[in-house]
């Protein structure tokens, strides 16, 4: 295989990989970490798969050395992470609890002295169960506690970590933690759900401005999933279109538009008046759009919509006589399709609708079950999927679009949330008797992709 780069990146690119808290660390009752509300979903529901839970995930929270070694032993440049608020705030208020910031800021100093730059998450829906038995996303005054928090953790790594997100994917923290039961906190209120979205985005505002008020040098961003989403099949009285503009809305421009706009789109707004509407105050929308210095782009596959009479989906408040759909073709064990032109055309738009704007590339994978045989661990259909989209972004890239960076999802096979541990998304395979690591071969691919920042002929 040849060594030159025959689709080379931009100098200074950033190669990395993700994960979250709740879903590698374990631990849960560690060092004074409170319950959070995946606690509760995990242990008082029969809302995740097999009564699987978080108690000992991938036990990173012990072996977070080792992982930073792995890290380093696969070339990655930057590894984006977040931050368990309970472990901050066991009950989401007052002082930090100590434990958690240090275990936080050893995880830090030991990826900065093996040259990986850390990429911090605020919150990826881990909330402490106090603040949700106050209230939740729903109620304002959780939005002013995760200013506090982000205000506490950045004081702490302010110094060392350079690229800060507040939320991943909002989206599931409103619509699928309150509209539709498969996340946590499980409610299925879509009057809580649409409160939940501006209190989310106000939370977003007021933690950059808490933050910047500490220390206006560190990059700030966000993470949103975004979608895009088409009508396929027969549309005579136009439901799945007006199904996929709602999809959008909520999905996609609910979150843009207020963050880098100041400005809720007008068809959201109407949309949402049938379950109380938005709970804007004066001066919300000028603290929501904060100036971004990026915008982390979560990456799956494209969206799409077709017309069902009677059909609607939960996570939507609204949708009527419109279902999503599957198209044929191959598809991930998520059952989610293999759409890498979709990421080009979403990095096009982005790119000249917002041209100032870095991008970055905060997670794109795929679940594929591949074991460990023989000690070696064979996953071509992974490294296909990551190939494809990273052609994808190359491409983007020549179109003149400013991807900085890209952050594969995910480092290790974790904890998948409704699905417990029956989705495998890791470039390394975990072993969840003995919790050993393996890398798959696509570790070693991304290992040479890293090192000659490109992609070669042969990959």
């Amino acid at each position: 295989m040849s060594d030159r780069a025959e689709l080379a990146f931009p100098e200074g690119f950033l190669w990395g990989a993700a994960t979250s808290s709740y879903q590698i660390e374990g631990a849960v009752h560690q060092d004074g970490r409170g319950p959070s509300i995946w606690d509760t979903q995990c242990h008082h529901t029969d809302l995740v798969r097999d009564g699987h839970t978080g108690d000992v995930a991938a036990d990173h929270y012990n072996r977070w050395a080792e992982d930073v070694e792995l890290m380093a032993q696969l070339g990655l440049g930057a590894y984006r992470f977040s931050v368990a608020w309970p472990r901050i705030q066991p009950s989401g208020a007052g002082p930090a609890n100590q434990a958690g910031i240090d275990f936080y800021s050893r995880l830090v100093d030991r990826l900065l002295q093996n040259g990986i730059t850390p990429m911090l998450t605020l919150y990826h829906w881990d909330l402490p169960q106090a603040l949700e038995d106050a209230g939740g996303w729903p109620a304002r005054d959780t939005a002013l506690r995760f200013a506090e928090y982000a205000a506490i953790v950045f004081e702490a790594l302010h110094d060392r970590v350079a690229l800060w997100a507040t939320h991943n994917e909002p989206w599931c923290s409103s619509l699928l933690g309150y509209a539709e039961p498969s996340h946590a906190p499980g409610r299925t209120e879509p009057v809580a759900a649409t409160r939940a979205i501006h209190h989310l985005n106000l939370s977003h505002g007021l933690a950059l401005e808490a933050m910047r008020a500490i220390d206006p040098g560190p990059q700030q961003g966000v993470v949103i999933n975004l979608l895009p989403i088409h009508v396929v099949g027969p549309d005579p009285a136009g439901a799945a279109a007006d199904g996929a503009r709602r999809y959008d809305a909520l999905r996609n421009r609910v979150w843009l538009e207020p963050m880098l706009h100041g400005r809720y789109p007008s068809d959201a707004l109407a949309d949402l008046e049938a379950f109380g509407g938005l709970p804007v105050e004066p001066g919300d929308l000028a603290r929501i759009a904060q100036p971004l210095d990026w915008l982390g782009v979560n990456y799956y596959n494209d969206g799409y919509v077709r017309a069902q009479p009677g059909g609607h989906w939960p996570a939507t408040p609204g949708m009527r006589d419109a279902v999503p759909f599957t198209p044929d073709g191959d598809l991930t064990d998520m059952g989610w399709p293999i759409t890498p032109d979709g990421l080009r055309q979403l990095l096009v738009d982005l790119g000249a609708t917002y041209p100032d704007l870095p991008l970055y590339i905060t997670e794109n994978g795929c679940a594929y079950d591949d074991p460990v045989v023989d000690g070696r661990c064979h996953d071509p259909r992974r490294i296909a999927f990551l190939d494809a989209h990273l052609r994808a972004i190359h491409a983007a890239i020549a179109a003149g679009v400013d991807v900085r960076g890209y952050m594969q999802w995910s480092l290790m096979d974790n904890f998948e949330w409704s699905h417990g541990y029956h989705k495998r998304f890791g470039l390394v395979h975990v072993d969840y008797d003995t919790l050993a690591r393996t890398p798959r071969d696509s570790a070693f691919w991304y290992r040479q992709v890293i090192a000659r920042n490109g992609l070669a002929g042969g990959d």
